[in-house]
């Protein structure tokens, strides 16, 4: 019985730390290598208390979690130590799917621009994440990485006009992705 209780402890465990271990786990294993590309340039600054609150995602080249996500949002809130508390949630394969979250946390590392972060998933990782285009009244936004393996189309709100968002991938094809990976976003409010 003893031998059993230890297995059953010991399974949960395993689950929570594969839970745990998840998101670094495939972010590290699709965009692990370095990167052969020329650096890509942040915005030129980026006021973060306004940057902050809800961003739907409207499109991305998703990592291995976002796969199947439908009305993806993420939400940032400044934390008093200057770090960025982080809530990724969407519905896993469906509007009606299974809720996913989670709770990564981000670390501005040029804090000329405050434009480009660290966004740690686990300990000690940080992954690349720059914020790479922001219209004037904080709209819409790009985020890009360095090694081009994912980005993330996100906005205000749940749409955005046909025009905008074409000119978005046309954007984020100059800098050297590959706009056919690009997936958009179920959303439905």
């Amino acid at each position: 019985m003893n031998l059993l209780v230890n297995n059953v402890a010991f399974s949960l465990n395993s689950q929570r730390l594969r839970k745990s271990l998840f998101p670094l786990l495939a972010i590290l294993a699709a965009g692990g290598c370095a990167s052969n590309h020329e650096p890509i340039p942040p915005v030129n600054y980026v006021d973060l208390p306004k940057f902050m609150g809800d961003w739907y995602v409207i499109a991305n080249i998703p990592t291995f979690v976002e796969k199947g996500a439908h009305n993806a949002v993420e939400t940032y809130k400044l934390n008093d130590d200057g770090t960025i508390a982080t809530t990724f949630v969407f519905r896993k394969n469906d509007f009606d799917g299974k809720r996913k979250e989670y709770n990564p946390k981000g670390f501005v590392t040029d804090t000329d621009s405050n434009a480009v972060w660290g966004m740690r998933f686990i300990w000690p990782v940080k992954a690349d994440y720059r914020i790479v285009y922001l219209n004037e009244d904080y709209s819409q936004t790009v985020i890009a990485r360095n090694k081009r393996d994912f980005v993330w189309i996100m906005a205000r709100e749940p749409e955005i006009p046909g025009s905008d968002y074409e000119e978005l991938v046309r954007m984020i094809g100059d800098m050297g992705y590959d706009t056919s990976k690009i997936e958009k976003v179920p959303q439905q409010w």
